[in-house]
């Protein structure tokens, strides 16, 4: 299966993957509709959980509802065939997390209109067919109206809350506070904190500017001064936030689940706490430099 970063992984990596999961700590796995070709990220996941005999206990799965693939449509309708094929393709009778998918796709007014998108997903709770739900998405400004609606359990966003991104912290904030699940995805800026500057030439999904790059690199130096992988910050600096539940990484073996493990383990200084935050970028830098809620 072609990946985001322009690797493949093969099936029996992605389900020996999986498994590794049920074998560690981890307790949480995000996947969606729309990854992979033709569903193949469900699809394997699926499998896996059926070798198993079922999710483990306390293990839990979110998924996420996506616009059809060739027309684009993220109708209410569009919701349901999502859902119906995520079920089928995970082998679950109810789905625990769901969540509405980069809704940035389509106006907030479509997205709330009877019998639309998220009239739908509330249909699928009363149902009892999914026991959270969830949006998932980039704009901060834009997912904090979606919770304002009184609907979601759940937030998601990626890329904002980071060493080089603090856009979400207002958001996390108020969420955490009204009782909501927090989750933060891509701490490591689509890779870059992950494999360096030097080697990741993107930043969150696209190009990056000069000053995100800089301010990247001169993290890794003063986290090579200090004996810390530039990886180990990146993972803690999201798992050490109270108001976040759950940080969502990407892995694609067996051995990235061990050394997320042992990253999220590497001993930090808090001296090097405040150095990483004096070389964080200016706000006007970041993806959403308004930071609503902030």
């Amino acid at each position: 299966m072609q990946q985001l970063y322009g690797y493949e992984v093969s099936e029996s990596l992605a389900v020996e993957t999986v498994e590794a999961v049920f074998a560690s700590s981890i307790n949480f796995i995000d996947t969606s509709n729309g990854y992979g070709t033709d569903g193949a990220a469900e699809r394997r996941i699926g499998l896996a959980v059926r070798q198993h005999g079922g999710l483990p206990a306390g293990t839990v799965l979110g998924t996420k509802v996506d616009p059809d693939p060739w027309t684009g449509d993220f109708s209410g309708g569009r919701v349901r065939v999502s859902f119906e094929e995520s079920m089928e393709r995970l082998g679950l009778d109810h789905i625990q997390l769901l969540h509405l998918h980069d809704p940035e796709r389509i106006s907030f007014d479509e997205a709330t209109a009877p019998g639309g998108p998220v009239d739908t997903l509330v249909d699928f709770k009363r149902q009892g067919l999914v026991d959270h739900l969830g949006v998932a998405g980039g704009p901060v400004g834009l997912l904090q109206s979606y919770l304002d609606t009184g609907v979601f359990d759940v937030i998601l966003t990626h890329n904002r809350y980071s060493l080089l991104d603090q856009s979400a912290e207002g958001l996390f904030m108020a969420a955490h506070q009204r009782g909501l699940g927090v989750l933060n995805a891509a701490p490591y800026g689509g890779g870059m904190l992950a494999k360096g500057p030097d080697v990741q030439a993107k930043y969150a999904y696209g190009q990056r500017s000069d000053a995100i790059g800089a301010a990247a690199a001169a993290m890794k130096s003063a986290c090579g001064a200090a004996g810390v992988p530039l990886a180990a910050a990146a993972l803690q600096f999201s798992l050490r936030a109270p108001f976040i539940d759950s940080t969502v990484v990407g892995v694609s073996s067996p051995e990235r689940i061990r050394q997320t493990i042992d990253l999220s383990n590497v001993p930090i200084p808090e001296s090097l706490w405040a150095e990483l935050e004096a070389l964080r970028p200016d706000a006007q830098l970041w993806l959403d430099p308004a930071g609503t809620g902030r």
